[in-house]
């Protein structure tokens, strides 16, 4: 009756509506030729390099410039890229999942001088702004955390990371002369806001120590039973100490139990976790979600330690330069890494990547819903 008596009309759901709070639906920003082919579409060729064409049953076709950006950007960076699509795309742009951006042209001509304008666009050290490419068989943009910027619990660095990641496998990104696709993610934490369960290569920040407890301050900016409750392991439990000579309020930490994942910290600043020399890096390789030839599947730790080397990181960028070229000399066509590292045995496949091998990466946790649940569309009844 509340909403009635001040006008609203159950009947026009839309009269008088306010209709600047929130985002505006997305088809008011569509390209033409999207709205009108908007799940119509016949097929998609990748041109070459960066330069997809997609076709609709109507027989329209839009040509897509794929330009690889960063997840974090500058005002500056932001309005020049508008300005790319004001002079080329009728001010139309979209970004990917991947940190890339899209702009969309009506011809093959104007897509190819597109391309050319992106790629002569660069830094005053040399380095370019929107390199073209992410595409088909190459190494594609590397979708990432938020690291030492933002993040209050990784373990490593993700725009630096991922910048000297990048650095060395450039040329794959501009070309698609790998057996099949790879996809390389990053993630700080094993909180893991990015996609490293499921990538070809994967980046993961780790901490190998329990929180640091400042027994001190503790009962004072934290809630005692969130820290404890945030644990998913049980691992803290509350209790009361001796301290400078009175009794307070704290919590205790099983260490044994700890997966160093950082949620306590998260509910509780007096609880840091991040350490210099207990954090650093793991790589997996071997995920993927696509269901082409074979199921998703999830990565496989194979680098268990690699410690922080800011700003480079040369000791993680030459193992994963070892084993993307190892893969790339040795894998079949259309055959992803997982897929190439499951049919030549990972025992060889660390032979052929070099990489040193350990109990610790024996992957034997196994639970009954690993063999019964549907994963896939590739089932059989």
């Amino acid at each position: 009756m509340a909403f009635i008596s001040s006008g609203y009309n159950p009947a026009k759901p839309m009269e008088n509506r306010i209709t600047d709070i929130g985002p505006q639906h997305f088809t008011k920003f569509l390209p033409p030729v999207l709205l009108k082919n908007k799940g119509a579409w016949d097929y998609h060729e990748i041109i070459e390099p960066g330069i997809l064409m997609h076709v609709g049953l109507s027989g329209d076709k839009v040509f897509t410039v794929r330009a690889g950006a960063a997840r974090l950007m500058s005002v500056t960076n932001i309005r020049e890229i508008c300005d790319i699509a004001d002079k080329f795309c009728g001010g139309h742009l979209r970004f990917t999942t991947r940190n890339n951006v899209e702009f969309m042209v009506e011809t093959l001509e104007e897509a190819k001088v597109l391309k050319a304008d992106l790629n002569a666009r660069k830094f005053a050290g040399g380095s370019y702004k929107f390199p073209v490419g992410g595409t088909g068989a190459g190494v594609t943009n590397i979708v990432h955390t938020q690291g030492w910027v933002h993040c209050h619990t990784p373990a490593t660095d993700a725009s630096g990371t991922v910048k000297a990641t990048m650095d060395v496998v450039f040329e794959e990104f501009q070309n698609m002369r790998l057996p099949a696709p790879v996809r390389i993610s990053m993630a700080c934490c094993l909180n893991m806001c990015g996609a490293v369960h499921c990538s070809d290569i994967a980046i993961l920040g780790i901490h190998r120590k329990p929180p640091i407890i400042d027994h001190e301050t503790l009962d004072n900016v934290c809630e005692v039973p969130l820290a404890v409750a945030a644990c998913p392991t049980g691992a803290i439990r509350p209790t009361k100490i001796e301290f400078q000579g009175k009794q307070v309020n704290t919590v205790a930490v099983k260490n044994e139990r700890c997966m160093f994942c950082g949620n306590c910290y998260t509910m509780c600043p007096a609880m840091p976790l991040s350490d210099k020399e207990g954090d650093g890096i793991a790589l997996m390789v071997g995920g993927k979600i696509s269901n082409r030839i074979t199921k998703p599947a999830f990565s496989k730790v194979v680098v268990p330690f690699i410690p922080n080397e800011p700003p480079r990181w040369p000791k993680m960028t030459k193992v994963i330069k070892q084993i993307l070229d190892a893969y790339a000399s040795d894998a079949r066509k259309y055959e992803r890494l997982g897929d190439w590292a499951n049919r030549i045995g990972w025992e060889r496949f660390f032979e052929k990547c070099e990489l040193e091998f350990s109990a610790h990466l024996i992957d034997d946790f196994r639970d009954p819903a690993y063999y019964t649940w549907r994963q896939t569309t590739q089932f059989k009844f």
